[in-house]
């Protein structure tokens, strides 16, 4: 997924509607000296909100309303849930799946599944540690 306003498109050509979720996190490299490619280092949650794709309009407002609120993430991790029948799901139905988010984050599991930007909406690409 090259740029938000794309992952906002999709959302809108789902069967059913969608919620989105994202994940604010805060990378720490241990070898910053190293290519980008190879550094490593840990990756801690900050904060996380759902929100259904018609309260988002842009990137750049959805870093600004995060900045608002916590200025110390370089990652925001993004998935999405589809709801039933037509119906959307609710910020109750998402709770689970943000908790299994901030999980995944810490552990570094299945973090492949996630849609990964920087602050600058660049795509990232993450791989556990093995």
């Amino acid at each position: 997924m090259k740029t938000f306003k794309e992952l906002l498109a999709l959302t809108h050509e789902q069967e059913q509607p969608q919620r989105l979720m994202f994940l604010f996190a805060n990378a720490e490299s241990k070898n910053p000296k190293k290519s980008k490619k190879h550094q490593q280092g840990t990756i801690e949650p900050v904060m996380c909100v759902d929100k259904l794709p018609e309260e988002l309009s842009t990137f750049a407002a959805l870093k600004a309303e995060a900045d608002s609120i916590e200025k110390n993430w370089n990652f925001v991790f993004i998935a999405s849930l589809s709801g039933e029948n037509g119906m959307t799901p609710s910020a109750d139905d998402a709770e689970p799946f943000l908790n299994k988010m901030a999980n995944d984050v810490q552990t570094g599991n299945n973090v492949g599944r996630y849609v990964i930007y920087d602050r600058d909406e660049n795509p990232i690409e993450l791989e556990a540690n093995q």
